[in-house]
């Protein structure tokens, strides 16, 4: 699969459904009333393995052929993707190697293990996760599944603006979190096939704004470092991303680490649904009024909630 369109979305969405939670849509009166718009968050917190990534890794894995699944698949990750192909792996029997930085949250790695699949263990950094990803391809064969950069998972995550729009078909603007691409590509595409006047936001957290300045210069950033407690968004746009992005997204929004943690509490407390930092950055960037150059005030706006896997024990708003 070498492409990414509504048409191969659906197609993702048809050979999915049999194994994904359709999450629901919740909204609070009173964040709407703080933020001066009707928000409604697709909560994908409680989605199968308690994220998003439940999509793309199961169309993924769906898509292989049979001498794929003989070898296995591998991937990198820090938690949510990697624990998603162990579980979607698991429906087909493969085999599953998820590489892991040494810092992922404890819940995440658990999460991974208790899906069946091998972990190894590399540096916190992009680049030591694609040396090992590339050591393992090279001695074992195995089938790279890439969380982000890999049409299969695009089109699988496309499924989840899909839902959002036929539950809600007159939203203005639709956000999703910006890390390595994957979701906003799919939600793009999505998004502008099934509503064409729309407007495809996504919202970054500052400290790792490779995104924000790769879209603002037309140049792919590659090279950045990122500092930010949104762990599912420390990486880059890939190459299959990035274009996607540039072609169909109006616009990317920083949030502040301040507002990610503002926008998290506030999720929880209205909303009374646990979602990760990951998650925070749309909501942190309204709150913050950076939307660019979309007025959001009055709008109908539906945001992504892309996980829930939380350590308990290490809330961003505890001393």
């Amino acid at each position: 699969m070498n492409e990414l369109t509504l048409e191969t979305i659906r197609a993702a969405h048809a050979r999915i459904k049999p194994y994904i939670h359709r999450t629901p849509v919740l909204s609070s009166s009173i964040l709407n009333r703080k933020v001066g718009a009707e928000l409604f968050f697709k909560c994908e917190n409680m989605q199968k393995v308690g994220a998003f990534k439940a999509r793309g890794a199961c169309n993924a894995v769906m898509s292989l052929t049979d001498e794929q699944m003989k070898r296995g698949v591998v991937t990198h990750s820090s938690g949510n993707h990697g624990a998603a192909l162990a579980w979607a792996s698991g429906l087909r029997g493969v085999k599953a190697t998820i590489v892991v930085p040494e810092n992922a949250p404890r819940p995440k790695k658990f999460a991974i293990e208790a899906y069946g699949a091998r972990i190894v263990y590399c540096a916190a950094n992009v680049a030591a996760r694609e040396a090992a990803v590339d050591k393992l391809i090279a001695e074992e064969e195995l089938e790279l599944v890439h969380p982000f950069n890999d049409y299969r998972v695009m089109n699988g995550q496309g499924t989840a603006a899909m839902e959002l729009l036929e539950e809600v078909p007159d939203l203005d603007i639709v956000m999703s979190p910006l890390g390595g691409g994957g979701l906003l590509s799919g939600t793009s595409v999505a998004a502008k096939g099934i509503k064409p006047g729309i407007k495809v936001v996504g919202g970054e957290p500052a400290g790792a704004d490779d995104g924000f300045r790769s879209y603002y210069s037309g140049v792919r950033i590659t090279d950045a470092v990122p500092n930010t407690i949104c762990d599912g968004l420390r990486t880059g746009l890939g190459d299959k991303t990035f274009p996607m992005i540039q072609q169909n997204v109006d616009g990317i929004a920083l949030a502040s680490e301040e507002n990610v943690v503002k926008a998290m509490r506030m999720t929880w407390e209205l909303l009374k649904i646990v979602c990760e930092t990951s998650c925070c950055p749309p909501l942190g960037a309204i709150l913050e009024g950076n939307l660019d150059k979309y007025d959001f005030k009055g709008k109908r706006v539906g945001i992504i909630l892309t996980g829930g896997n939380v350590d308990m024990d290490k809330l961003p708003w505890q001393n």
